[in-house]
């Protein structure tokens, strides 16, 4: 599922190299976390989070043929 996420938002952003993708196991979940340069975080959302909610029932799809329940998370890079 990394694969998927990482894919589907490479295809989405300006900046494909700044795409970073981070899983996390659960017992039955798997939380991806996604990073990607601040001037893409607004493409990867949508309007009214529409792509990323799209994304979310790919993943979804894709966990539930796995047997898991995948949950995407947007990081925001935090600089001082």
């Amino acid at each position: 599922m990394k694969d998927v996420l990482e894919y589907v938002a490479r295809a989405i952003v300006d900046e494909p190299d700044a795409v970073e993708v981070t899983e996390v196991e659960g017992e039955r979940s798997v939380i991806l976390q996604l990073r990607v340069a601040p001037d893409d975080m607004g493409k990867v959302i949508g309007k009214r989070g529409r792509t990323v909610r799209a994304i979310r029932s790919v993943l979804r799809a894709a966990g539930s043929r796995e047997g898991v329940t995948p949950l995407v998370e947007i990081v925001e890079d935090e600089h001082d």
